[in-house]
């Protein structure tokens, strides 16, 4: 069984790193945890550390996450980073303390159960500034605003916005000035003060880091916190650990082969393969044990250099060790060794999410 190992500790100084670094602008941030699809090994090792008392939330886009958050510290505020689907309401309400939201039926909706529930829900109204995902049009805010503070059990904390997550808009003055106005327009037109701005993500850790935009005083962090990175530039941001994951996966086939099939080819092909180069040259050949069941091999960079993907099927990926197999580099390369990967974002949330892979905290 192939492996994720995972170092918690690398985690939690990427955690207080950024921390440090939101604090003195007056940032609150949410840990957005969806990359580790509900994995209690991890969450556990993360959620039970001193640290996550500093934070302002625990966000998640799976309501079965929060749930497993609320079962390891049901003291944890928690945020539903997705607008809700209304016949979940009641989970919403039980595992949610905060939801971001674009729909005023869901929002009613909302309200209904959390008066079954005898609570208050807060809310962060999300707007469209660009992305065209989620968010309420700025042209309605002030009619959308003026029907959520009716809701008896609805409390509207802040307004917010997503960029980078579909199309990757970037982050700007602008879009961050804009929010800024339309939260400053709710206030003086309602006169009530609204806690949150929430300007986005890992994505938005740059800009408003700079002192560009100063008036954000919400992020929600997931990438930044796992990866060490930057969404922007998929670089390296500032001091952060970038090598909290590493995957190892076992060989199960080694063979020197050509690298073009011979046969007729069919349609019935159902993973991914390379372009084929040196058609007639032959190379050593490693069959591992993970396939698109598990993980997309393109969202994988071996650690060595001179390994590359040739394709992967279900249950099965293809590496090519090309004519290097007696060299130092090569020479424990052999049936039950291993091949390790750097991993991309999604190739992480994929694994966590797979029940067929072996994960190992450290």
């Amino acid at each position: 069984m192939s492996k994720l190992i995972v170092n918690i500790n690398k985690i939690i100084d990427n955690i207080k790193k950024i921390d440090l670094l939101l604090k003195p602008k007056g940032i609150k941030w949410t840990l957005v945890t969806k990359i580790l699809s509900g994995n209690k090994k991890i969450l556990n090792a993360i959620l039970k550390d001193p640290v996550i008392k500093k934070l302002h939330s625990i966000g998640d886009s799976r309501l079965s996450n929060l749930k497993a958050i609320k079962s390891i510290n049901p003291k944890i505020i928690t945020m539903y980073i997705k607008p809700p689907v209304i016949k979940d309401a009641f989970k919403v309400i039980k595992y949610a303390d905060i939801s971001t939201n674009t729909s005023i039926k869901t929002i009613e909706a909302l309200n209904k159960e959390a008066i079954n529930q005898n609570k208050i829900h807060k809310i962060i109204i999300m707007l469209e500034l660009g992305e065209l995902r989620e968010g309420v049009l700025p042209k309605n805010l002030i009619n959308f605003y003026s029907r959520c503070i009716n809701l008896s059990n609805i409390q509207v904390i802040g307004i917010g916005t997503n960029l980078g997550c579909m199309y990757g808009i970037k982050p700007s003055i602008d879009n961050m000035h804009k929010l800024t106005f339309y939260k400053k327009q709710l206030e003086k037109e309602f006169n009530k003060k609204l806690k949150l701005i929430s300007g986005g993500g890992s994505i938005n850790l740059q800009l408003t880091t700079s002192n560009a935009s100063k008036e954000i005083n919400h992020l929600r962090i997931g990438e930044a916190v796992f990866l060490g990175t930057n969404p922007l530039t998929g670089k390296k941001f500032k001091n952060l650990n970038t090598d909290v994951f590493k995957y190892k996966a076992n060989i199960i086939e080694l063979k020197k082969k050509k690298n073009k099939p011979y046969g007729k080819i069919s349609q019935a092909n159902i993973g991914h393969t390379s372009k084929i180069k040196n058609s007639e040259v032959e190379t050593y050949r490693a069959i591992v044990d993970f396939g698109l069941l598990d993980v997309d091999a393109r969202e994988l960079k071996p650690i060595s250099k001179n390994i590359s993907f040739i394709g992967t099927t279900s249950d099965m990926s293809v590496f090519d060790l090309h004519k290097n197999i007696n060299t130092k580099e090569y020479n424990k390369k052999q049936i039950g060794s291993s091949i390790k990967f750097k991993l991309s974002y999604m190739a992480v949330a994929r694994l966590c999410h797979s029940k067929y892979t072996k994960i190992e905290v450290k």
